[in-house]
């Protein structure tokens, strides 16, 4: 039994695809990425209509269904769903799985994928009923667009999925969440396949939460400067969007019908802080990386490279590097994409996920962007700035923290 792996049943990524403020293929994204593009804009249409610190945010343009799927198929949706249904649909066709009616309704496939919130335009025609007394905004989609679970139900019903749902909305690891559920109902025999990842749409409702904290961005004459992770001009996180899906499978599943294999998941751990609604806690981060790596069983020098959740607020950092750095007792090879494409809440654990796995494929991982002096205050670690890192990595940990106090680890290893 090679390392890494348990008497239980490995689960191995046969599918991968999501949407980003950069692209929706890893070809476009990775190109952009080495040219020193990164998503974020100045949200002109904001002026003068939202009382917010903020005008930056990372939005995925563009983006439509339409002719992709008809009418009836996308009158449940709101943008939330429809992006994780294209980033779902992408994911199957690599997977080799989008047409195979027999394991799509099987039973032996299910779905674990969230979200912080559905999509907020429905919520205005409820807001009008609770003011004016006026249902009319109100439509037989309208709660089917805005509840939390919308993609993950609105994924099942497109495909025929009769399998396992387990909608997991917990802010911003809600992405992460789902992938370490799915990988834990493949793991432990409840389900051969799953569909697993998360998605978030852009709104000022969302950027609102974090601009009455103070922890937005202000950097608004200069987009391509903010946010900046780690770095001790770091003024604040700046909100994205997008959507991120793997196709978890059962290894031998897997190799039965042939399909190609691009990873494995190795360890997931996730637990609650128990203390703060927004403060991060980094004794509890520590947690729940040293349960991810007892999880794979593994040590922290088997650990090759960090994904890190560097949200460029102030506490978020510096608790995450500390955790960071009491775990694995050595300035490890560290970096975080929300520089690149904002943090995309709901989305970013599997945005992350599937982009470091594609990193971790080519040998390659791209340096922190916007990251140019390291804070002092973080602890010491190999943050990667400036340049492209080459890094043959075996095993990759993906780390992703939430209001609420919640934490997730993800271990993936490339086979």
């Amino acid at each position: 039994m090679s390392k890494g792996t348990s008497s239980t049943r490995r689960v191995v990524i046969t599918g991968m695809a999501g949407i980003t403020a950069l692209g929706d293929n890893w070809e476009t994204i990775s190109s952009r990425m080495a040219a020193g593009e990164t998503g974020i804009r100045r949200m002109d249409d904001w002026d003068g209509k939202y009382d917010l610190r903020t005008r930056l945010a990372a939005p995925v343009q563009d983006f439509t269904l339409k002719g992709k799927f008809s009418r009836k198929q996308l009158r449940s949706m709101g943008r939330v769903a429809q992006m994780s249904v294209d980033a779902t649909d992408k994911a199957l066709e690599m997977a080799g799985l989008r047409d195979d009616t027999a394991i799509l309704q099987g039973g032996r496939l299910g779905i674990a994928y969230g979200s912080s919130f559905g999509s907020t335009p429905p919520v205005l025609g409820f807001t009008r009923l609770m003011e004016h007394g006026d249902s009319n905004a109100i439509t037989a989609t309208s709660y089917i667009q805005m509840m939390s679970h919308t993609a993950a139900v609105n994924i099942g019903v497109l495909y025929g999925i009769s399998g396992r749902i387990i909608p997991t909305s917990t802010a911003c690891t809600s992405g992460s969440m789902g992938i370490g559920y799915a990988y834990e109902a493949i793991k432990f025999g409840m389900q051969d396949l799953m569909i697993a990842g998360g998605a978030e749409e852009l709104c000022p409702t969302m950027v609102a939460v974090f601009d009455t904290l103070f922890a937005t961005s202000t950097s608004n004459d200069a987009p391509e400067l903010s946010p900046r992770p780690y770095d001790a001009r770091r003024d604040g996180l700046v909100i994205g969007e997008g959507a991120g899906t793997l196709i978890l499978e059962e290894y031998e599943h897997a190799k039965a019908r042939g399909a190609t294999i691009y990873g494995e998941i190795v360890g997931f751990a996730s637990n609650s802080d128990g203390a703060h609604i927004t403060q991060p806690a980094a004794d509890k981060m520590e947690v729940a990386l040293r349960k991810s790596l007892e999880s794979a069983g593994l040590s922290s020098s088997d650990i090759d490279i960090v994904n890190g959740h560097g949200t460029a607020t102030d506490h978020g950092d510096l608790a995450e590097s500390r955790a960071t750095r009491a775990v694995f007792d050595r300035a490890i090879p560290m970096h975080t994409l929300k520089g690149h494409f904002g943090h995309s809440l709901g989305a970013c654990g599997a945005i992350e996920a599937w982009l470091g796995l594609e990193m971790m494929r080519e040998g390659k991982f791209v340096a922190t962007a916007n990251l140019e002096q390291v804070d002092p205050e973080c602890a010491e670690l190999d943050y990667i700035f400036g340049d492209a890192r080459s890094l043959s990595a075996e095993h990759m940990m993906s780390n992703n923290f939430a209001f609420g106090g919640i934490n997730t680890s993800l271990i993936f290893r490339q086979i």
